[in-house]
């Protein structure tokens, strides 16, 4: 549920983790910048530093839809659509600042939270997604369902994005 204090540790902690990474990052950390007590921190976060993590990967992930979502609202077709998303999503990942620090400098504790998100990763994916081969479906193959389609290209796409390869994601 968001509260203006809740959004205020979020954004705190995600300053945080782009000045120290996840490792030297501390709830207290997290307080301070908030300009809140440690105290107000644990209210919001029983769990403390884990919670807090893994509640601004998911906040950052929620973030990262609503701009991609944006990014594409005018595309005129599907296959536009998905053009766009994968190269917005292939821009923001590589411009992505704190993920491309965490991933440079302290990656095994970024990627068991990225697998576990991978999840929620593929749900928010797929149900955007799933809209928009919803709203094609006339031009689509007849009797394709846009449910199992939407999550056959979700996970394609987030191997796309979430992998380097030979594929320039930046040219259409």
């Amino acid at each position: 549920m968001a509260t203006p204090g809740r959004d205020r540790l979020l954004e705190a902690t995600f300053a945080c983790i782009a000045r120290y990474g996840i490792a030297k990052t501390t709830v207290e950390d997290v307080a301070r910048e908030a300009a809140l007590s440690r105290a107000t921190v644990y209210r919001y976060f029983p769990g403390g530093k884990d919670e807090l993590v893994n509640a601004t990967i998911a906040w950052e992930a929620g973030r990262f839809f609503e701009r991609l979502a944006i990014a594409v609202a005018d595309a005129p077709d599907l296959e536009t659509l998905l053009v766009d998303a994968v190269m917005f999503a292939h821009q923001a990942f590589g411009n992505h600042a704190v993920l491309q620090k965490v991933l440079e400098t302290e990656p095994e504790r970024l990627l068991p939270q990225l697998t576990v998100e991978s999840t929620r990763l593929i749900a928010f994916t797929r149900t955007f997604l799933a809209g928009a081969f919803a709203r094609a479906a006339g031009r689509l193959t007849p009797g394709l369902d846009a449910d199992r389609a939407a999550d056959h290209v979700a996970r394609l796409v987030l191997s796309f994005v979430g992998t380097p390869g030979r594929w320039d994601l930046t040219n259409r």
